[in-house]
């Protein structure tokens, strides 16, 4: 499986560099490259992405390393050094910009001057002085008004990468509608571009933001999935652990662990707390006791009620953050039902209507979450079921969606048929997480307490010149407000299914009854 995983990545990548780059992405079926609709400007399922910046090769950095492709990575960050620029005529997301943009800039240079030297001494080019950093500020010196122009706190949505916050004369249609984690998951990118710079303007907007979020939570401590960037007013009420709040928890969790600062370590803790006081529902424990398998629910921020009978895909890397908090028996539970769907479909639809047992919104766009958790949880309980998971992924992929210049978006995961488009994040994430599943002897494997992975899956390493105060550096052992331990895996456990059998045959009886 390492070598078809790494064929998958060399087939796209190839396909994209001979017939999509400089563009943003690869349209895999046409064999044509893909960048902004400047025709139609309001189109934000493309624009929020594409800049007109090589998206997909900046994107992709990391991922060469982690295959061992060291000349090409060193080419492809001549070819970025050499081709992106962002004085573009662009109207870009500032989060998709930063987690996807600086953060795969990030991660490339810190990787090439790593004083662990994890990916060997024959990474760096031989030019090299820091321009994939000083591209990185370029950006963010872009994205800074979004931030700056807020009276809130709260960054706007969008910027034009030329004239700042978009007004009226420039996009009509912009809003500024946002979200926690659009507005609140930048801190790990801008922080460690701040103290790389030693310029704290990055760092403090993004924890400014973080801070006005964390105050307007509800009375049950939960977060809506809307929010007005102008007023702070909630506009969207709905609470769960999928789109809009998702990488806002993990940032939480992740800033904490990263910088060393206490504070971000208890925020998550209360938030888990709440999640899974106010979200989760099912039966308490997961491995005993009656009633249905424990489920991550949408709520009504306010109260915890339920308010849609849909969770939607991005919510299987709740697992493989309830991995890095130290919970790894609830991590099994919440992986195994979206296994379960995925088993039924053979893809994670964007939307799951978990009442009915069918998607509400049917496309899937190479997504890597469930491939995500499915990594982390074989580096916590080494169980080789996961890699049974991990193969499932691998050749439904390839089986459906390999066409001829790539890997293409299925539209309907229950007729098979496929959009025209290949999401950078393929490359940066999917095919990622599911080659170092399978590589057990990756360098990034070996040394993996030392490097954090970013909520687009790029590498970082956890050098102490990132630390916030030495004096309060938080250590393995120790725990927040809610007292989270690392669970154990038992020894006996390792050659099991995840959960006891009967609970396991009822899930998949669940699905294949409603077939």
């Amino acid at each position: 499986m390492v070598r078809l995983a790494k064929d998958t990545f060399v087939f796209a990548y190839d396909n994209y560099m001979e017939h999509a780059f400089p563009a943003d992405e690869l349209n895999p079926i046409d064999c044509n490259g893909r960048g902004p609709d400047l025709v139609d400007r309001s189109n934000i399922n493309i624009n929020d992405v594409l800049g007109n910046y090589s998206l997909t090769l900046v994107d992709t950095l990391d991922t060469l390393l982690v295959m061992g492709n060291y000349s090409e990575f060193k080419h492809a960050v001549k070819l970025v050094v050499d081709n992106v620029t962002f004085d573009q005529d662009s109207i870009v997301q500032v989060f998709e910009a930063t987690i996807r943009v600086i953060g795969g800039l990030l991660s490339a240079h810190l990787l090439i001057i790593d004083k662990n030297q994890l990916f060997g001494t024959d990474i760096r080019p031989s030019w090299y002085n820091d321009e994939l950093i000083h591209l990185a500020r370029d950006l963010a010196l872009r994205l800074l008004p979004a931030f700056e122009q807020s009276s809130s706190g709260i960054p706007y949505p969008r910027v034009h990468l030329r004239e700042g916050v978009p007004n009226s004369t420039i996009c009509q249609w912009c809003r500024t509608e946002t979200c926690p984690a659009g507005a609140g998951s930048l801190l790990l990118e801008f922080g460690i571009l701040s103290r790389i710079l030693n310029d704290d303007r990055y760092e403090f907007a993004a924890k400014r933001a973080i801070e006005n979020l964390w105050i307007r939570r509800s009375k049950t401590g939960l977060f809506g999935n809307a929010i007005d960037a102008e007023s702070s007013e909630w506009i969207g009420e709905i609470s769960g652990i999928g789109a809009g709040i998702d990488s806002f928890i993990e940032y939480l969790l992740k800033a904490g662990l990263f910088f060393g600062d206490k504070l971000y370590l208890e925020m998550f803790d209360e938030s888990y707390g709440k999640i899974q006081k106010y979200v989760r529902k099912g039966r308490a424990k997961c491995n005993s006791g009656s009633g249905v398998h424990p489920l991550y629910m949408n709520v009504n921020m306010h109260n915890g009620n339920t308010m849609t009978n849909w969770i939607d895909s991005l919510s299987a890397a709740w697992a493989g953050l309830q991995v890095l908090s130290g919970d790894i028996e609830e991590s099994i539970c919440t992986h195994v039902f979206y296994y379960s769907i995925w088993r039924r479909f053979g893809f994670l639809p964007e939307r799951f209507n978990w009442q009915l047992l069918e998607p509400e919104l049917s496309f899937y766009p190479l997504r890597p979450e469930l491939a995500e958790s499915t990594y982390f949880l074989y580096q916590a309980t080494k169980n080789p079921f996961y890699f049974h998971v991990g193969r499932d992924i691998l050749e439904s992929i390839n089986k459906h969606t390999r066409s001829k210049c790539g890997y293409a978006t299925v539209h309907d995961v229950r007729k098979k048929n496929l959009e025209d488009r290949m999401e950078s994040f393929f490359l940066s994430e999917t095919v990622k997480y599911l080659y170092l599943l399978f590589d057990t002897e990756n360098p990034l494997n070996k040394h993996s307490t030392h490097y954090m992975f970013s909520t687009q899956g790029h590498i970082f390493p956890m050098d102490q010149s990132f630390r916030t105060d030495q004096s309060t550096i938080i250590r393995a052992n120790q725990s927040g407000t809610n007292k989270v331990v690392c669970d154990r895996i038992n020894e006996e456990r390792r050659f099991l299914l995840p959960i006891k059998n009967n609970y396991f045959v009822q899930l998949s009886h669940l699905f294949e009854t409603n077939q």
